[in-house]
């Protein structure tokens, strides 16, 4: 395993990161979530292999992936700074007009009930998941600074949003002396790539570490090349609304056959021409069997060419924006 740099930070993370969404409670959030102990074993797998770095929500399974992750890392690992957790705030806790977006009095309470949740007194990087149109940019980068200040967090991230949108964030923060983010959460990977237009630049020009959500996809390039869909394809709605059939045809088939022929899994390939691209810190990739672990660590050590990365990027076409 490799460990790189935070953006910026000082603070160092696995080149791969394990997205905990997919353990929790089936019941609160999709049939393909895994409970704890069907989840353990891959966790351990990924531990084993180095990774240091889990990414996990107050939103999934309404809380259920933050108290999984609290208890396997805590068993895991013999201490605490041994690795680095990172969740996130914005989305709908529950019907309360209250309990959802990015105001002072939901971030301050949804901290303290993350912390409780994971069983621990910080987070390493807490990150808004969305933005919030109907709270003002000011008020929320005072509330994440004040969070940094109690100790409760160590660095704040954000995730996907125009760039002007970050841009504005951060030179609220710079001219408070309030704390900046240190990380983008963006959609990014060989099927969607307009962040590369302005979020990623703009990421690398000021030091912002970029750890991607659905590296691959949502499974659509892990399964390049193959015909069978898999429990999650077949339930998540979001599949065909973030990605179109007939514009991703070519880049998997191409992802399908440079895997032939450098003999590796389809996965491999696609993660690691993301890991290949500027900026990039660590991809942040869901696992439901411990080969989908085994398939990201590997593609830290897969080198591409030149000639491959161009191979696979070239039958990328515009898309619409979507986050």
């Amino acid at each position: 395993m490799e460990y790189v740099r935070l953006g910026s930070t000082g603070m160092k993370v696995s080149r791969v990161c394990l997205g905990m969404m997919s353990y929790g409670e089936a019941a609160k959030w999709g049939e393909w979530v895994l409970d704890e102990a069907a989840a353990e074993p891959i966790v351990r797998r990924a531990v084993e292999a180095g990774v240091t770095f889990f990414d996990t929500a107050d939103v999934y399974s309404l809380g259920g992936s933050e108290e999984v992750t609290g208890r396997l890392l805590s068993r895991l690992f013999a201490d605490r700074d041994d690795y680095v957790l990172a969740t996130k705030v914005c989305m709908p806790m529950s019907k309360g007009v209250n309990d959802r977006g990015l105001s002072r009095k939901h971030i301050l309470s949804s901290i303290d009930a993350s912390l409780r949740r994971l069983g621990t007194d910080h987070v390493d990087l807490y990150q808004i998941h969305r933005g919030d149109p109907d709270t003002p940019i000011e008020e929320t980068m005072e509330a994440l600074h004040d969070v940094v200040r109690a100790g409760k967090a160590r660095y704040i991230g954000a995730s996907s949003m125009y760039a002007w949108q970050f841009a504005k964030a951060q030179h609220v923060a710079e001219i408070h002396g309030w704390t900046k983010f240190v990380s983008m959460q963006n959609h990014y990977n060989l099927l969607y790539r307009e962040e590369e237009r302005e979020m990623n630049p703009l990421c690398l020009d000021q030091g912002v570490g970029l750890i991607p959500w659905s590296p691959l996809a949502r499974g659509l390039l892990a399964r390049a090349g193959a015909e069978e869909a898999t429990t999650r394809a077949g339930s998540d709605p979001r599949i065909e609304a973030l990605y179109d059939a007939d514009n991703d045809r070519l880049i998997l088939e191409r992802v399908a056959q440079l895997a032939g022929e450098r003999e590796v899994p389809p996965a491999q390939v696609a993660l690691s021409w993301l890991l290949h691209q500027p900026g990039l810190s660590a991809p942040i990739v869901g696992a439901t069997k411990e080969r989908h672990v085994d398939d990201a660590v590997a593609a830290v050590d897969l080198p591409l060419s030149e000639k491959e990365l161009a191979f696979l990027a070239e039958p990328y076409r515009p898309r619409a924006v979507k986050h």
